[in-house]
């Protein structure tokens, strides 16, 4: 009998439960679909890294800098780069053009085997080449 009654309800409001149940469906794919398109597309990777404390007491890698066949310009052109100065200001500050300043940092970044100006400061203070 209950059945018979369902069955009754059913096909009297079909209309109202297939649009409702398309009204749920529409919902859900809704919220899926705002949390796809809001989530953060970046990933955070955090890298460790070993932090050098420059001292005082800096001594030259006489060695090193003998090895790496650096000249006294290039050695000028590093500690620069180490101040953090732009190749316009390295070139003021030593008297010299722009490309014989690009020349020298090409020479350096060749000679530490480094393709950045930070990596170049970074591996010349391993090196003890630079304070």
């Amino acid at each position: 009998m209950k059945w018979l009654e369902w069955r009754i309800v059913v096909i009297d409001h079909a209309f109202e439960l297939y649009a409702g149940v398309v009204a749920i469906l529409f919902t859900l794919l809704g919220i899926w679909l705002a949390n796809k398109l809001t989530r953060p597309k970046t990933n955070t990777v955090v890298i460790e890294k070993q932090v050098l404390v420059r001292t005082k007491d800096f001594v030259l890698n006489e060695v090193e800098l003998a090895r790496l066949s650096l000249s006294k310009r290039e050695l000028e052109v590093l500690q620069s780069m180490a101040d953090g100065l732009s190749n316009q200001q390295i070139a003021e500050r030593l008297f010299l053009s722009l490309n014989t300043i690009k020349t020298h940092s090409s020479k350096v970044f060749e000679k530490l085997e480094v393709q950045r100006r930070t990596q170049a400061v970074e591996k010349a203070r391993q090196l003890n080449i630079i304070p």
